[in-house]
């Protein structure tokens, strides 16, 4: 009896050592970020950096006021989301339906596995002026593009996790007479959740830099819209307001995802 309270007691100090230890790299992590804000901010009062090139915290602050007291901001901001968003979701999907496909018929697998290696390689940026050209000046083109840039890396990521499913799990079901479609339902899909769902954490930042590009081209709003036009008229302040937007943006979808892979470990245990 006292062998069972004495661990749980330590069960108890451990878990007490790890919060304090979560809150300590929380609160570093934050402290860290405002001291970074702060020099910036001084430096530019005190003309070390030219406030005109670099910028400064007071006066994004002061731009993006303006902008959101006006809505443009908000639109900006809508536009970008929805486009990120949607060539993220359809980049995971498509990706993960092909990487199916793959596991699913080794000769299509052989035979477009050099493919998929020299589509990996080429930097898909690359490809969004022909997409443009073939799509057209629309939002339709900064979508494929967001979705281009994703997808080769989502068959890949996904078909290696396949791959690597313990084959002993395999051969059981296949012993009792399994079909492949049942091998693939009840073990290979739920056994691949956390390699999906790392591959929905990379995705998250190839999207937001297919959607960039795209806008960067062609777009007439959106956060690359405003960092390409502000670079244009030197209104640096848009453009750092921009690129500060967007890592935020790209921060809470990435949480997002680490909210869902929680979940699923909880229901999973």
């Amino acid at each position: 009896m006292y062998h069972k309270e004495y661990i749980s007691q330590k069960q108890l100090e451990y878990l007490k050592k790890m919060k304090k230890r979560k809150c300590l790299v929380r609160s570093t992590q934050v402290l860290i970020l405002i001291v970074f804000f702060v020099i910036w901010e001084i430096s530019a009062q005190q003309n070390i950096i030219d406030p005109f090139l670099f910028s400064q915290p007071s006066r994004m602050i002061s731009a993006m006021t303006d902008m959101a007291t006006s809505g443009i901001l908000f639109k900006h901001i809508g536009i970008t989301l929805y486009e990120t968003v949607l060539g993220f979701l359809l980049g995971t999907i498509f990706g993960t339906l092909i990487a199916i496909l793959l596991w699913w018929n080794d000769f299509i697998s052989d035979v477009t596995e050099p493919y998929l290696v020299v589509l990996n390689s080429l930097p898909k940026t690359a490809l969004a002026p022909i997409i443009i050209v073939w799509l057209g000046n629309n939002m339709t083109s900064i979508i494929a593009t967001a979705l281009m840039t994703s997808i080769v890396v989502t068959i890949m990521t996904v078909l290696n996790g396949f791959l690597h499913i313990d084959s002993d799990k395999i051969k059981l079901i296949q012993t009792f007479g399994g079909t492949k479609k049942q091998v693939l339902t009840k073990v290979i899909l739920p056994a691949s959740v956390p390699t999906i769902i790392s591959a929905l954490k990379i995705n998250v930042g190839l999207s937001f830099v297919g959607v960039i590009v795209g806008e960067f081209l062609v777009a007439q709003y959106g956060l690359g819209y405003l960092i390409v036009y502000g670079s244009q008229i030197f209104k640096l302040d848009w453009v750092m307001l921009s690129v500060i937007l967007l890592a935020i943006m790209a921060a809470i979808m990435y949480q997002l995802i680490v909210l869902l892979e929680k979940k699923f470990l909880k229901w999973r245990l």
